[in-house]
């Protein structure tokens, strides 16, 4: 990575950058299945799921001297009922140029970090295949592959497969 990157737990000033990142996937990608962009003041209450401890985290990179966002991961809600909650659902989402440097395995690092210490006994993530950057992000971290939902979703005028991971902590 040619700039220095910094993780740290995302705020409200982050707001607008973190949807116009997660925009971009729901614009251009199958890898979200919204299929509207968002503005920011409607993922407020996204934002507010998240806090600095607990299982709930909102993590983001951002370029060190420039608060460029890079990307952000977050551990969030598997489904909810009272016994869930030691599963968490992780996800990743980089901005366009912040692909392939790195960026993806520093967010998950120190979300696991993050997560040693709490109450979680699993944690899940939903990819859409083919996604490869993806598959061997969550591999890398320990993830595998429990089980394939065929034809879940329909976006861009076809039918998406979501792969579920686990990974036990």
């Amino acid at each position: 990575m040619g700039q220095e990157v910094q993780v740290r737990p995302g705020t409200e000033e982050d707001l607008t950058g973190l949807t116009d990142i997660y925009n971009h996937y729901v614009c251009e990608t199958p890898y979200t299945f919204d299929t509207l962009p968002f503005p920011p003041e409607e993922r407020r209450a996204w934002l507010d799921g998240y806090s600095a401890r607990g299982p709930h985290r909102l993590l983001v990179a951002e370029e060190a001297g420039t608060g460029t966002l890079l990307g952000y991961a977050t551990s969030g809600r598997f489904r909810p009922k009272p016994a869930y909650l030691s599963s968490v659902e992780c996800t990743v989402y980089l901005a366009p140029d912040a692909t392939g440097r790195g960026v993806g395995g520093l967010l998950y690092r120190a979300l696991f970090d993050a997560l040693a210490d709490e109450d979680v006994h699993r944690a899940y993530a939903a990819i859409v295949p083919p996604n490869e950057p993806s598959e061997r992000l969550h591999r890398r971290f320990g993830f595998e592959q429990v089980g394939l939902l065929r034809e879940v979703g329909r976006k861009f005028g076809r039918y998406w497969d979501v792969a579920w991971f686990e990974k036990r902590l």
